[in-house]
């Protein structure tokens, strides 16, 4: 919901420590691959309860999915680099609900669950749309930089985050936040797929470009 207006700022922020990983030759997808590792190692921390850490190991996988970006945009960026890290962002997304599961089965398994059932949905949503998207050639006008089409809606990277960290400082609210969060989540793929019933009805549309999406763009994104 409010990735968008964050971005500029973001990238303020960013530009300076890209700058020096560019420099020393350290590659976007260097970091995307590295920044999913730490990521990986934050689940761990959650098996293990230490919820301080994993609280620093998300953080720094998120921090990491910031930076790929903006070292890739002061070369060229590519492809493979946009694949990564959409591919490697879902699978992360989707491994904090099993660190909390791992950590308190009894307590945290069914809304853990329910989560990653959620993310399924936004997931699939938005890779769909961006798919018959790139065939039609449109274009996100709140996110242009971007390797493929970026979807809005209710729940984004922002609003996962902000989760994750209240999940990490309030570990035995996991379940409460988990079910409210899904719920957010059903939203934003009821959201999705209505967008594209109407985006994508018209066989002619595709003649209209990105004007056609920000018709029946979800209130809540923009």
């Amino acid at each position: 919901m409010i990735d968008a207006s964050l971005l500029p700022l973001q990238r303020r922020l960013l530009l300076p420590p890209a700058r020096l990983l560019a420099r020393a030759g350290i590659g976007a997808d260097q970091i995307t691959v590295a920044g999913f590792a730490v990521g990986v190692l934050a689940i761990l921390a959650l098996d293990f309860g230490d919820y301080g850490a994993a609280l620093a190991l998300i953080g720094l996988n998120r921090l990491a999915d910031g930076l790929d970006g903006a070292v890739a945009r002061l070369g060229h960026p590519t492809d493979r680099g946009a694949f990564l890290d959409i591919a490697l962002d879902f699978v992360f997304y989707a491994l904090v609900p099993v660190g909390f599961a791992l950590a308190d089965p009894e307590a945290n398994a069914v809304p853990a669950t329910i989560l990653i059932a959620a993310f399924v949905g936004t997931g699939s949503s938005f890779l769909a749309f961006s798919v018959v998207a790139a065939k039609r050639r449109l274009t996100a006008t709140d996110y242009p930089n971007k390797g493929i089409y970026y979807l809005g809606g209710l729940t984004e990277g922002a609003e996962t985050v902000a989760v994750f960290v209240l999940m990490c400082l309030w570990p035995a609210a996991f379940p409460l936040l988990a079910y409210i969060f899904a719920g957010a989540c059903a939203v934003t793929t009821l959201t999705r797929w209505i967008q594209g019933w109407h985006s994508f009805g018209d066989p002619e549309a595709h003649k209209v470009g990105h004007r056609t999406i920000e018709a029946f763009s979800d209130p809540a994104s923009s």
